[in-house]
């Protein structure tokens, strides 16, 4: 039987978190990426908290990007929720892809985040 894209994109989704907790020293830092923009959250799992949130649709990213939904606009996602993490004191996080393959905008994403300072 073939999966369908969303069926296998809720299946990797399950499964990696399954595996992947955010704690308060070690926090989550979880993606969304729809067709028209990125979302991303630092969360706290066992207090079930958001810690830090960017995102392309803030005005201050939003004048300043031609798409939402290309590699540079997630790049700058990446480099403000590192900067926004490291004033909290958050150095250190796990990433959870949210099922998303590590490919293309989510890579851009991550690497943007660890070039700005997170350590993951």
């Amino acid at each position: 039987m073939k999966l369908t894209r969303r069926e296998s994109k809720q299946r990797r989704h399950r499964r990696v978190r399954g595996k992947v907790s955010g704690s308060p020293e070690r926090p989550r830092l979880a993606v969304f990426r729809s067709n028209e923009h990125i979302y991303v959250q630092v969360i706290d799992d066992t207090q079930h908290q958001t810690l830090v949130a960017a995102s392309t649709v803030e005005p201050e990213l939003k004048s300043g990007l031609a798409s939402g939904s290309n590699c540079d606009a997630s790049a700058q996602v990446g480099k403000l929720i590192a900067v926004r993490s490291l004033e909290k004191g958050i150095t250190q996080v796990v990433f959870d892809r949210g099922g998303n393959l590590y490919h293309g905008r989510i890579k851009a994403l991550a690497d943007a985040a660890r070039e700005a300072g997170l350590d993951f």
